[in-house]
């Protein structure tokens, strides 16, 4: 079956912004474009805004999956293996900042070839490190510069308080002979909104200016139908000895033994279109030594605020490092407040779900950043209807973009609602963050926008009482599929085709649940036991009518959905796992559950998939119909702890960090492809799977908390370890400066067979720490 409509894109496209530099959009004003729209059919209009997409699908561009990714803050570089960022267009690599790729073009030759790359990295996570090597050259007299004669290091580190990157080039004749060989850096500069870049949408709307070179600076400059100028300025040292459009040429003389170095720094800035030129940086830059030890203290610093973790296993400490460098490098910032962004490169925004669910995860290592996620989602909560935001009241807040399209208001995407989890969501992670830390304030403070929430709870897509929530796309910019698995077709039924709306996601009745309850617990703290009651019975009535529509007896497991007229979607997906963290399922329904989801046509050896082999949509390579998702695998493993099948967690557990042994620094990708384990004996990688990712990120730090069997309860100065468990991988874990309230611990988990011995090393403030079995 054809994919759905709104998946329609260009093949083979020509994206005049991207190709870089000699490329012009034409001058079109605002009020020529909104004449043109008018003369539009509805059809038209239509079928060019299918293609303004939110999350539901991540790139129609070429594969990402080696790509080289730094990010500080609102700025971030993403550079193919090969250290270069192609000229022409159909990729998404380049240099982004506010949702516009500024730089999309940027290749470096010796003497017209390309270099040879040795050695990567961007471990740290704010800069990336590159060894090259040069093959066989000749310079301009002729002579031949052997292969592997040149050591070449380019070293890029973001600036983001000054939004901008600082590269150093050093050349190193590592010969016994004077070598002289032109080296060429050529820039493109599109200034593509990310949308553009994701293939989502076709039109230009701006003008771009003609590149200029003014001092030895190359000069980019961009008009955009928001009445932003955006601008990207390009300067080297020393000043370039030859310059051609947008190439800067440097003849290289390097004697036996010595180094060439060129500095290259690009400052990216925007300001209203009617303001005064501003000037640019003429502050002397700081050495980048300096530069990047200034960020590698920011960044220990960070870190030292969270839990830390010590083991026998380098695998596990490496991972969990790798885990928590990503997070600390996804931190973004709204006015005052830090969230965390979805992942690079093409979720760089506060994204409801994504941002709740990783500070979800992240709560046992660094609470801090789900206070603020909460009050910055309250902030943009949902304060009236509109059908193209998919706004309503109540509603929490899908995705933010700071784009040219999304500020011109071609796309909705400024603030768009088209999300039917996130509202439970913020209402459990509000919950569960007062478990750890003991805050009734913040509920306090939020008691409106929850109030809020859980009436919009009460009412969304339930036209006819069923008391499910459920979803329907109201408009024809938004997301036909508005839950985790947001694609066109991830929601299919038995026989291969695709649910219809109303939709009543399995997971999501399960973060209603989950939400209601922990939610009474805060009234009940807050001395309104009649409102506590209330939202209990509704818990509890929920629990009844979900346990008799969604289960499917003879597929032994929970039906992804109930579709139009309540028909169940009665396919074998991970779904079900999430409402099983939620404890939603009776007892022997969810055990039943978990043996399904680990049967070999879901478990495929790296985790559980998100589609069981068995179903006819499955695609291993399918975005939502196929493919292992970490933070998937994460939510299941605590719902098969939730229901006492500690085996099958940890089973879940030891896959995804073995398979995160197969990833450049252990980093775990958005995604992995569904093929078997016993196939290839690697993951297979997704090919425009985001790296880092927040979720994923989350996902081992998440796996700790929940088979460590770790739960606070902050407001009685207590934490209770229920049924410790460790992966066979790992015989001892050490946490220190596990916060919970006002009180921190120091704990030792050791092997003892199929157990773990808990060790209390030190506690601080009130805190009590109890193990159970």
């Amino acid at each position: 079956m054809a994919k759905p409509k709104q998946w329609t894109a260009r093949s083979g496209t020509s994206r005049a912004k991207n190709t870089g530099a000699e490329d012009s959009a034409q001058p079109r004003s605002r009020s020529a474009r909104a004449q043109e729209k008018a003369r539009q059919t509805p059809h038209a209009q239509q079928e060019r805004k299918l293609r303004v997409l939110a999350k539901g699908h991540p790139a129609m561009v070429d594969s990402i999956a080696g790509a080289i990714t730094v990010k500080s803050l609102d700025a971030y570089y993403v550079i193919a293996s090969d250290a270069q960022i192609p000229v022409t267009g159909g990729h998404g690599f380049g240099l982004y900042f506010h949702d516009c790729r500024f730089i999309g073009g940027y290749q470096m030759a010796l003497a017209g070839l390309a270099p040879v790359v040795l050695a990567s990295t961007a471990q740290k996570g704010y800069a990336a490190l590159f060894e090259l090597t040069n093959p066989d050259l000749h310079s301009k007299q002729g002579r031949l510069i052997p292969k592997d004669e040149l050591g070449i290091r380019w070293e890029r580190v973001l600036d983001a308080e000054q939004a901008c990157v600082r590269e150093v080039m050093t050349v190193q004749n590592l010969g016994h002979e004077a070598h002289d060989f032109p080296l060429t850096l050529q820039f493109g500069a599109g200034f593509e909104d990310i949308f553009n870049v994701r293939g989502l949408v076709e039109q230009n709307l701006g003008t771009a200016e003609r590149p200029a070179w003014r001092n030895g600076r190359l000069h980019f400059a961009y008009r955009g139908a928001d009445r932003l100028r955006r601008m990207a300025t390009i300067a080297f040292s020393p000043r370039p000895d030859a310059t051609h459009k947008t190439t800067a040429e440097f003849r290289i003389d390097v004697p036996a033994g010595a180094t060439r170095t060129i500095a290259i720094t690009i400052e990216l800035k925007e300001q209203p279109e009617d303001a005064e030129a501003e000037q640019l940086n003429q502050r002397p830059a700081a050495p980048l030594d300096r530069l990047a030890g200034k960020l590698e203290t920011s960044s220990e610093e960070w870190l030292g605020q969270h839990t830390k973790l010590d083991s026998d296993s380098l695998l596990l400490n490496s991972i969990v490092d790798r885990s928590l460098r990503d997070v600390a490098m996804l931190r973004s910032e709204l006015g005052s407040r830090e969230y965390f962004a979805a992942g690079v490169p093409w979720f760089v925004a506060l994204f409801g779900r994504d941002s709740l669910i990783v500070a979800l995860e992240m709560l046992a290592f660094q609470p801090e950043i789900a206070a603020q996620t909460l009050r910055l989602l309250a902030s943009y909560q949902g304060s009236r209807t509109d059908r193209w935001r998919e706004e309503q009241p109540g509603k929490i807040l899908h995705e933010l973009r700071v784009g040219e399209l999304a500020r011109a208001g071609d796309v909705p995407h400024a603030r768009f609602y088209g999300t039917v989890d996130a509202t439970p969501l913020f209402l459990l992670l509000l919950g569960r963050h007062a478990a750890w830390t003991g805050d009734l304030g913040l509920f306090r403070e939020l008691q409106v926008p929850v109030e809020k929430a859980l009436g919009w709870i009460a009412k969304a897509g339930d036209d006819h009482g069923e008391g499910y929530l459920k979803y329907r796309c109201g408009s024809a910019e938004g997301l036909v599929n508005q839950g985790w698995k947001d694609s066109g077709d991830a929601i299919v039924r038995a026989n291969g085709g695709i649910a219809k709306p109303p939709i009543a996601l399995v997971e999501v009745q399960g973060y209603v649940f989950a939400a209601k309850r922990a939610i009474a617990d805060l009234y009940e703290r807050n001395r309104d036991a009649d409102r506590a009651r209330q939202l209990r019975q509704e818990a509890d009535r929920l629990r009844i009518r979900f346990n008799r529509d969604f289960w499917c007896e003879d597929q032994g497991i929970f039906a992804l959905a109930l579709e139009a007229r309540s028909r169940q979607a009665a396919v074998v997906s991970s779904n079900p796992g999430h409402a099983l963290w939620c404890g939603i399922a009776d007892r022997d329904k969810g055990r039943r559950s978990v043996a399904r989801l680990m049967q070999d046509d879901m478990f495929n050896g790296w985790g559980v998939r998100t589609l069981a082999t068995s179903e006819r949509r499955y695609n291993p390579v399918g975005y939502h119909l196929g493919t292992v998702w970490p933070h998937d695998n994460a939510l299941v493993a605590a719902g098969c702890r939730e229901y006492g099948e500690d085996d099958a967690a940890l089973r879940i557990f030891t896959a995804i960090a073995e398979a995160a042994m197969h990833f450049r620094h252990h980093r775990l990708p958005e995604a992995m492809a569904g093929f078997p384990r016993a196939d290839f004996q690697v993951p297979v990688h997704y090919p425009v799977a985001c790296h880092p990712q927040a979720w994923a990120a989350g996902a081992v730090p998440f796996l700790l908390t929940v088979c460590l069997g770790l739960e606070p309860d902050a407001f009685a100065n207590e934490l209770r370890i229920v049924r410790p468990r460790l992966p066979g991988f790992v015989n001892r874990i050490e946490l220190r400066g596990l916060r919970v309230g006002k009180g921190s611990a120091d704990l030792e988990f050791r092997r003892t067979n199929d157990a773990a011995e808990v060790n209390v090393l030190r506690t601080s403030g009130q805190l009590t720490v109890e193990v159970g079995g």
